[in-house]
Parts: structure tokens; sequence; C-alpha cells
């Protein structure tokens, strides 16, 4: 399981590499956009819907993405869109807390209906904006990515080599602390070599919203394990050999994306 799943993560990064450095801002927008349907498809399958109801769910993400991206320019709907995301990122550390005080409870369809669009249609949003902004470009997507990927990987391997105190064990029972503060401090490295790499001053502003861009991957990583154990499965797909489904993949990045985004807008102002 652990080398199908770096082949697999070996050939998403080459894939994305070249996506993210090799095409303009339009062309890799729809590249993001077939992650995200897909994404969406799967959110609809944990919905239960039938494949008439997924179309749907489907078009209204897709309908949703294109209105965000036709208004961008104007900077009243683009805040709004971008403080929804904040928004929705810190209910859901409420969200987290209320469902450890009671392992096991159901929220209603309805609720699950709705916080899969604010957190596909942002995903999509913030990285195709960051790639096109002219005061960030494709490195910071490549960057955000890559910051992603590797604190993934280091909760991953620090948890299973040193992991003893769980993280919240009635949602991901495989999680654990020291795997947390592994993600935590490779992000931090990685976002003092960032810094620098894309020259962006003043630096510490930099490592601070990649900072809490990392504690929010986290997050989104422990909001799709909610999800799915409130919906009794195990992957939201099977489409990547040896990391299940698309959400599977991007669960991380759904939460650290709109916040790093905005946390540089906000920062920088």
């Amino acid at each position: 399981m652990l080398r199908q799943r770096v082949i697999t993560g070996a050939c998403l990064a080459a894939l994305t590499v070249w996506a993210v450095l090799g095409l303009p801002t339009a062309y890799l927008g729809v590249v993001f956009l077939l992650v995200v349907g897909a994404a969406a498809w799967e959110w609809g399958a944990l919905l239960a819907l039938g494949t008439g109801g997924r179309l749907m769910y489907l078009s209204l993400v897709l309908l949703l993405i294109g209105v965000a991206w036709w208004l961008r320019e104007q900077p009243v709907l683009l805040w709004g869109l971008l403080l929804i995301g904040g928004g929705y990122w810190c209910y859901v550390v409420v969200w987290l807390k209320r469902y450890t005080a009671r392992p096991g409870r159901r929220d209603p369809w309805s609720v699950w209906t709705a916080a899969g669009i604010p957190l596909l249609v942002n995903t999509w949003f913030a990285l195709v904006f960051l790639h096109g902004a002219q005061q960030f470009g494709p490195g910071y997507v490549l960057f955000l990515l890559a910051l992603v990927w590797l604190a993934d990987s280091a909760a991953y391997f620090a948890g299973r080599r040193w992991g003893r105190h769980k993280l919240a064990p009635s949602i991901s029972p495989g999680k654990t602390r020291e795997g947390a503060l592994g993600a935590l401090l490779l992000a931090l490295i990685f976002s003092l070599l960032g810094a620098w790499l894309l020259n962006f001053q003043p630096w510490p502003v930099f490592v601070l919203v990649s900072m809490g861009a990392s504690v929010f991957s986290i997050i989104g990583d422990l909001f799709e394990s909610m999800a799915k154990r409130q919906h009794g499965i195990k992957d939201s797909g099977s489409i990547l050999p040896g990391h299940g489904g698309v959400l599977d993949r991007i669960d991380s990045l759904t939460a650290a994306a709109p916040m790093f985004l905005l946390g540089l807008l906000v920062l920088s102002l």
C-alpha cells in the first residue's frame, strides 16, 4: 500500500508541477475545474445522491465557480467571497469540536449538502486567483501545493514513528499530536525557504500565513474524515491507487488554499 501510494503521489506531483509552471492561468483553471468537478461528484456520492442528483450538484458547483470568476475584479465581491471562505473554515473548527463532544452524531443531509459548495468553490477560486494574480503567480501555487503535501507526509511518517497521543480519536483514530507537530515543524522550515525563494517581504508575514495555512490543512483533513465517518465510508472514491478518491487527496488543500490567499491579502494590506 505504501509503495502504491508513493508511486501515485510521485506521478501526481510531476503532472502538477508541469501544469502549474507550464500552463497559462486559463488552461490551468480548466485542469483544476476537472479536479474540483471530480471532487463534487464524490461529494454527491457522499450525500447518497443518484446519478441525476450528482449531475445537478456538479452543475451547481461549476456554475458558482463561473460566477465567482466572472465577478473576481469587483473588490467588494472578491473580499466577500474570501471572507465567506475564511468564516466557513473558522466555523468548521467549532463543528469539529462539537462532534468530538458528541461522537457518533449525524448532522442533517441539508447541512452536508450546503457544506460542500463553499468548500469546493473556494478551493478552485483560491488556486486560480493565486496563479493569475500579478502580485503572486505560479510560484505561489506551487509553494502552497508543496507545503500541503510535505506537511501531510510529515504528519504520516512522524505519526508512525513517534505517535503516542491521539489528535482527534473520535474523528480520525490514526492521527496523532506528534504527527501534527512533525507536520508543523517541516512546514516552518519550508515556509522560511519559500519566503526566500519567492523573495517575499516582509518574510515573517509569509511565514505566519504559511503556518496558518498548515494548521488549516490539518483541519481540512479532519473535516473530511468527519464527513466520511458520519456517512459510514472509508474513502471518497477509488480513482487514485493508494490514495482513494480525489477528495481524499485534496482534503487538506480545501482548507489551506482559501486561508493562504486570504492571509496573504489581509496581511499585505
